[in-house]
């Protein structure tokens, strides 16, 4: 028996417009299948339309035209923001490339947030934070504010907001790209590590040396998917 999509795109335009009307299209008829527990890479050239499927995914976005689907239910013509948001905090995390953490709060305050937000009391969300904290080895930072940290440690707070919620699905757009390389490595590690646990993560990532600690690499070019399966040594 075939194992069921958690997540399905049929024929998915976006389009954006300018002031004047103009039409500025970015997808193109993406067709596309990630199962449960899938690692995929999405990658291309610059302008492909990368970032906007992601953002797509993650209910970001809406879609102009073709459907999607989340774990069998179609969402590609929700359009109410209290309902993306909803799937959003319950179904996604996010990783990006610049970290996004507030510069004012504590990196402990930073990963609790989405707890804050879905109503969890202060001690649970705090204490789940700790938790997250201790699995990537930087609990010493927790009253630590951004400005204090390192890049890979920022991004391994990045991480751990993310999870805060246990979501199902992990989105990551150019996850080690303000990073150097070893902390890229360690954060691919922490990546490598939730796909064991389950996780469905898509990352955006234009590096062949991030890709490859994906089990797929989905290649795009011009708002279209060229290759489901690409392969490192294939020529595009």
């Amino acid at each position: 028996m075939e194992e069921k999509s958690l997540i399905k795109f049929k024929n998915v335009h976006k389009s954006y417009y300018l002031a004047n009307g103009e039409e500025i299209p970015v997808l193109n008829g993406i067709d596309l299948d990630i199962k449960k527990g899938e690692f995929v890479a999405l990658m291309g050239e610059s302008g492909g339309g990368k970032t906007t499927l992601l953002n797509i995914i993650g209910c970001l976005h809406s879609l102009t035209d073709g459907e999607y689907f989340l774990d069998g239910e179609n969402i590609g013509e929700v359009r109410d923001d209290y309902t993306l948001a909803f799937i959003r905090n319950k179904m996604m995390g996010f990783v990006f490339q610049q970290f996004n953490l507030f510069s004012r709060l504590t990196a402990l305050k930073n990963i609790a947030l989405p707890a804050l937000y879905a109503g969890v009391e202060k001690d649970a969300r705090e204490a789940r934070a700790m938790e997250l904290m201790e699995s990537v080895k930087i609990e010493d930072r927790a009253k630590h504010r951004p400005t204090e940290l390192s890049g890979g440690q920022q991004q391994r707070v990045s991480i751990c907001r993310s999870l805060m919620n246990d979501p199902e699905i992990i989105l990551a757009d150019e996850p080690t790209g303000a990073l150097d390389s070893k902390s890229g490595i360690e954060i691919m590690k922490i990546f490598t590590g939730l796909k064991k646990r389950n996780k469905t993560i898509i990352m955006v990532t234009h590096t062949s040396e991030v890709a490859k600690y994906a089990d797929r690499i989905i290649y795009m070019r011009d708002g279209k998917v060229v290759d489901n399966n690409y392969k490192l040594t294939s020529k595009y």
